[in-house]
């Protein structure tokens, strides 16, 4: 890992939003990753489309809305965690992800097979 740690993280960001643009037509309007020990957690804000927000409003579109992107999570997740990978030049041991309908933010947990930040440790020494 040549990079910086916050290169890195940066460039995470990015790369999740480019994806979930192509996905579903718009990327987040906030993205930021933060690596923790074994786990790399990405926090998306402003995630919801139009239309979802108007689905949020009524109780029966918020379970629709959290279905929805729950399905389509677990289509791409295998995307996912290449992105990860690619980035990180480790491997994901499992993922996980939520999105909070009511603040509209989302967030993806990545488990590695190391410990993300003592390889920063151990490069910038």
């Amino acid at each position: 890992m040549a990079q910086s740690k916050k290169r890195l993280e940066i460039e995470l960001s990015e790369a999740f939003i480019k994806f979930q643009r192509d996905l579903i037509g718009r990327g987040p309007q906030e993205a930021k990753t933060y690596f923790v020990e074994d786990m790399i957690i990405l926090r998306f804000k402003g995630v919801l489309t139009t239309e979802e927000k108007h689905l949020v409003s009524h109780s029966t579109g918020k379970g629709l809305v959290k279905k929805m992107r729950q399905v389509l999570r677990e289509m791409y997740s295998k995307e996912y965690e290449a992105i990860i990978e690619k980035f990180t030049g480790c491997k994901v041991l499992s993922s996980h992800s939520d999105i909070s309908t009511n603040t509209g933010e989302r967030i993806e947990v990545f488990i590695m097979d190391q410990n993300i930040s003592k390889l920063f440790e151990i490069n910038n020494k």
